[in-house]
């Protein structure tokens, strides 16, 4: 699927979200990668093969006042 040099990682490489941004549309928070991966603002990923991975943020630690 992926036509540039270097090529884009494959849907089954740990790294697969580097890939190329193919299509945007931050307006319903998505975009779809050069090798099938569709990106969610959220952090979470729809592969190519259906499956699915969760949102993956890291959520940082809330300052509580004394």
């Amino acid at each position: 699927m992926c036509s540039h040099q270097p090529p884009c990682p494959t849907a089954d490489s740990p790294v697969h979200h580097t890939a190329v941004i193919v299509s945007a549309h931050p307006e319903q928070g998505w975009s779809l990668l050069c090798n099938g991966t569709i990106v969610f603002d959220d952090t979470g990923e729809l592969l190519p093969d259906g499956r699915v991975v969760n949102p993956h943020r890291i959520l940082g630690t809330l300052a509580v006042a004394a």
